[in-house]
């Protein structure tokens, strides 16, 4: 039945029986039922056989499958670690440091790879046709070469630094040796739970207040986004100077044959960080050059028409809306550069597939230590998803998005 043009499905007949269970599950079984339990039965058959027969090696090998393993001494040391780490701690310890570097690289990887994909796509659409074509030849190089060979020529770059004592020091206060790359760093002096407490709460009190000013409709422009910062880094300061705690600022100086103070970050985190960055900002360069281009050119002549600079027409008037096309396809960047952070292995940085590929040498428990990288990397790439589909809905319920 059509009214207006419009179709409509048929009404039921009144005191007609509704569809039973059966019709449901033929519904959801779909065509041709006999085959696909046939299909079922016979995978489900050769994933039992394959699983028993892995069960009797292990057990004939001396092998408890389960894992219990992580409880016992691991025995091997990890050159990098975020947090305290011995040879004689657990496997499980172990896994949690090769996690733990996995994330740092994944985490620093997407932002920094952000910041040079974003400014790298601008560039190639630049009127400069010098700068256009180098962000170009920079974009097709990265992007047709492996990126292993990437990470070993990275590596071989930070190793083929000076020694200490010859480090280049561009800016004063960064160092670049064959020991790695040495910044400044904040350090955290008679830090306690009571400074963590109150600076929670700080925070929390900041958040709250968005929060509610938000359910009102009020909107947040950058004035006040700088006066919530400044809020909370005064509240911090002040839970800090009550608790007698202080942070300090610690620069790192070239000391004998060795660089002291600030922060480290070896020769392979170096390599890998820079290749992955390199690597991903080359095609996050091309998602913000086809979003930028998605952008009807109507929008860059009403903003001239209104005396806006081409520095704020971009940021104000066409990033926004070209991020309908930009957010979608940067998820599956961060995805991309969150699994080739596995390819550490090759340059000798200590992520979790190094760790735990170890430890299954080390256990003989190769099964186990397989099931722990599958499902931690999983549950990474499950929450970048995530947080970035929730910032995607958050954009269109802006009005970013067409409806």
């Amino acid at each position: 039945m059509s009214v207006s043009g419009i179709t409509s499905k048929p009404l039921p007949i009144p005191g007609s029986p509704k569809p039973g269970i059966g019709y449901f599950i033929r519904e959801w079984w779909g065509s041709y039922p006999v085959t696909q339990l046939a299909v079922l039965i016979g995978l489900i058959g050769i994933f039992w056989v394959m699983g028993s027969n892995m069960v009797q090696t292990m057990h004939r090998l001396g092998i408890q499958p389960g894992f219990a393993f992580l409880s016992q001494s691991a025995n091997f040391a990890i050159g990098e670690s975020l947090i305290a780490y011995l040879p004689s701690d657990t496997f499980g310890r172990a896994a949690i440091v090769g996690l733990l570097n996995t994330i740092a690289i994944a985490v620093s990887g997407c932002f920094l790879a952000t910041l040079l994909g974003v400014s790298l796509g601008i560039a190639r659409l630049s009127g400069n046709m010098l700068l256009s074509g180098l962000v170009r030849w920079y974009i097709e190089i990265i992007r047709n070469t492996p990126l292993l060979l990437q990470l070993f020529f990275w590596s071989a770059v930070t190793h083929a630094l000076p020694a200490p004592r010859q480090a280049f020091n561009p800016i004063g206060i960064l160092y670049l040796s064959n020991r790695g790359v040495s910044i400044p760093a904040l350090r955290l002096h008679e830090l306690s739970l009571t400074t963590l407490a109150i600076s929670g709460v700080c925070i929390a009190a900041i958040f709250a207040f968005y929060m509610v000013r938000r359910k009102r409709g009020i909107q947040h422009g950058i004035t006040e986004f700088s006066a919530m910062g400044l809020l909370a880094v005064l509240g911090i300061g002040l839970a800090l100077r009550l608790s007698g705690a202080s942070v300090a600022l610690e620069l790192p100086l070239l000391r004998g044959f060795n660089i002291a103070g600030g922060f480290n970050l070896t020769p392979e985190f170096a390599a890998l960080l820079i290749g992955l960055v390199v690597n991903s900002s080359a095609t996050i360069a091309e998602i913000v050059r086809s979003g930028i281009q998605s952008v009807p050119s109507g929008q860059w002549e009403s903003a001239r028409s209104l005396g806006l600079q081409p520095g704020r027409i971009m940021r104000l008037v066409i990033l926004p809306q070209a991020l309908r096309v930009i957010v979608p396809l940067m998820t599956s960047s961060y995805l991309d550069l969150t699994k080739n952070s596995s390819l550490a292995v090759a340059i000798g940085f200590p992520d979790l597939v190094s760790v735990l590929n170890t430890t299954a040498n080390q256990s003989g428990q190769a099964l186990e230590a397989l099931a722990i990288i599958v499902l931690s990397y999983l549950a990474l790439n499950l929450s970048v998803s995530a947080v970035m589909n929730k910032y995607n809905k958050r954009i269109e319920q802006r009005g970013f998005l067409p409806r």
